[in-house]
């Protein structure tokens, strides 16, 4: 029997398209031809929303491929070249599109025919043993001091794997020599504990007063003594660093005695996007957690500022106000999620709101004003009997919204299987292993962590409808087996070369090392019924879920006759469009679907090269609307890779 794709397991079979006639589409509206996708998230508050209704619910049947852009970067001969991924979102300025690769290219192309207009290599080393290999995205600012047409009066900042910042002419991509070192900035100096190849940039800074904003992405689980994960600026012209920000209180009175965290725990490092509210000068910081991800004996308290929503001043950096929505984090449930900025219409007001996302199913929102809940968070007890030596939380904070996944325990009669055997031996599984919920301590006989660390919510975050105060979002529903190791079995199994199908990690200076595998039977498929994906409709008018439906199937992953299977591992985030549809690709099916706001009914798909593990975004140009995501697949989830930028629109 062919197995799935580890954590995969995946479609639902045929899907009948829409065959009504498409009637001419529309000439756009001057809204929608002055819309600029100038931002990752769209607008600078990251609502991946187009004022744009030439391809509508009527049409979209008829959209097909317009162009296709091939970038070449397939990483051929990286010493991770496993780990590929393609995750950006490009940016649409002026008719020109901008974006990047995992390795160090950087392209801009003409919006309308996909034609290349400049291209930029940043010489990453390809023999580096990173983390990651991925990059998400480029940022655009124009420069309201520079004369039109001068050097650098628009540039684009590039985020790389190897911890550098680069700025680039708009124009032509070329360095901006008077941005720091010639045109970049080295942020990978003078680092403790982490591995320079685990010191990345993956996701774009943002660019508020000025200034240019980054945090960064830190390897997991290497060691307590993690480099800090400090939120940096710089300003935008020169480069000149402006101010920083760490995530980790370094005392703290409730604490006396905390000398061990203040001196190795660091971490805590915000690697998502940020959202700016720009007339407020506040920028909006997701940070992760603490290190190491799976103990905290040497951090004891609540880890503050980890896994917070974080706001912060973009002229200094100060702190405005901030809400920690995971308390000593002990699950690797960093909020990955870009916060999304909102207006929202509550008991005759509109309120200025950001809603946060999280790994573990759960929708926060909050004034972003002042951090005010406007649903309210309630405090419940967990449990705190984990490993000897841990501090766990006796609460963790719960949303009244409704959650967008399972939360429960995992038990024996929960196991599931494509097969009577499989189904069995994932019961014996789960029987020996620990499930109190959401929030299982980490043990030595091993815990099932339900969401695991993939999500929920991760960064392709949600995409939001002001018309109709609907908030949609893409979620993985998958568990995790987790198990902590005393030093000396870790380092025997270690010696032996290590279980087959486990991740292994340190956690230097601390007594545990660790070990995590997906929660899957022996064909490869979770051990819970499927959805183990799914798309997720809130409405936020009403507090309620308004429907949530299956993302994906398994036609083409699973072994026939199980193609029947509906909601599958994703990774990336929805697009949302005036004229009522919802854009998303993130499955590791391969489609890429149109999505009726409404009522979550498919109304158009089509199978890509390579699974778009990245945000579709939208523009017009020349009287078109274009539909443009990366499809180029997703090293760790095994897909197929690819290299490409598709751009869709309807006939002429």
């Amino acid at each position: 029997m062919r197995v799935f794709i580890p954590l995969v397991a995946v479609l639902v079979a045929g899907l009948a398209a829409c065959s009504a006639p498409s009637a001419p589409p529309s000439s756009p509206s001057a809204t929608a031809r002055a819309f600029q996708w100038s931002h990752w998230g769209g607008s600078a508050g990251g609502d991946r929303y187009a004022p744009i209704e030439q391809i509508t619910k009527t049409n979209v049947a008829g959209l097909e491929p317009a162009w296709t852009f091939h970038t070449g970067a397939l990483a051929k001969g990286w010493n991770v070249s496993g780990k590929l991924t393609f995750e950006a979102t490009p940016l649409f300025v002026d008719g020109t599109l901008y974006f990047d690769t995992a390795t160090g290219q950087v392209f801009a192309l003409d919006a309308a025919t996909g034609k290349a207009r400049w291209h930029y290599d940043a010489h990453v080393d390809p023999k580096g043993w990173y983390s990651e290999l991925t990059s998400r995205g480029v940022s655009y600012w124009r420069d309201p001091q520079a004369t039109a047409g001068s050097p650098c009066a628009a540039r684009i900042f590039v985020p790389t794997i190897d911890a550098r910042l680069i700025a680039l002419d708009a124009a032509t991509g070329k360095p901006c020599a008077d941005f720091g070192d010639h045109g970049q900035i080295r942020l990978a100096t003078h680092l403790r504990g982490t591995h320079r190849f685990d010191y990345e940039l993956t996701s774009p800074p943002v660019v508020a007063d000025g200034t240019v904003i980054t945090g960064i992405s830190i390897g997991d689980n290497g060691t307590a003594a993690e480099a800090l994960g400090v939120v940096r600026a710089f300003g935008a012209r020169s480069g000149v660093p402006r101010w920083h920000w760490d995530p980790i209180v370094r005392t703290d009175a409730s604490h006396p005695n905390r000398k061990p965290y203040s001196k190795w725990n660091g971490a805590a490092n915000a690697w998502g996007v940020f959202s700016v509210d720009v007339q407020r000068h506040l920028v909006f910081i997701p940070t992760g957690s603490a290190s190491p991800d799976l103990y905290g004996g040497d951090r004891p308290g609540d880890d503050h500022w980890a896994n917070s929503l974080v706001a912060l001043d973009t002229r200094t950096g100060k702190r405005v106000w901030s809400r920690q929505l995971i308390h000593h984090d002990t699950w690797d449930y960093d909020l990955a999620a870009q916060p999304m900025l909102i207006t929202l219409h509550r008991h005759g007001k509109a309120i200025p709101a950001v809603v946060q996302l999280t790994k573990n199913g759960q929708a926060f929102v909050f004034d972003r004003t002042d951090g005010t809940p406007l649903f309210p968070i309630t405090e419940k007890p967990v449990p705190t009997d984990g490993v000897p030596g841990e501090h766990l939380s006796p609460t963790q904070p719960y949303s009244s919204l409704p959650a967008l996944i399972r939360q429960g325990p995992v038990k024996p009669s929960d196991a599931w299987g494509l097969t009577f055997w499989s189904r069995n031996a994932c019961r014996d599984k789960i029987r020996h292993l620990r499930s109190d919920g959401m929030f299982t301590p980490q043990t030595l006989r091993g815990s099932i962590e339900m969401p695991s660390y993939a999500g929920g919510s991760n960064w392709g975050a949600g995409a939001w409808n002001p018309a109709t105060q609907t908030l949609f979002a893409n979620v993985n529903d998958l568990p995790m087996e987790v198990q902590l190791l005393p030093r000396a079995e870790y380092n025997r199994q270690l010696k032996a070369g290590g279980a087959p199908g486990w991740e292994y990690a340190p956690q230097d200076k601390t007594p545990y090392g660790m070990r995590r595998r997906a929660l899957t039977g022996p064909t490869g498929a979770p051990c819970i019924k499927p959805p183990w994906g799914r798309l997720v409709a809130l409405d936020l008018a009403h507090g309620r879920i308004a429907w949530s439906k299956p993302l994906g199937n398994s036609r083409g992953q699973a072994p026939w006759p199980f193609w029947f299977l509906k909601g599958v591992p994703n990774m990336g985030g929805p697009l949302a469009t005036r004229s009522g549809l919802l854009f998303i690709g993130a499955s590791t099916d391969g489609y890429l679907r149109a999505y009726d706001q409404k009522t979550g009914k498919v109304l158009w798909r089509y199978h890509l090269s390579a699974p778009a593990m990245a945000t579709p975004m939208t523009y017009v140009a020349g009287q078109r609307q274009y539909v443009v995501v990366a499809a180029g697949g997703h090293g760790k989830l095994g897909t197929g890779s690819g290299d490409a930028i598709v751009a869709f629109a309807l006939p002429q």
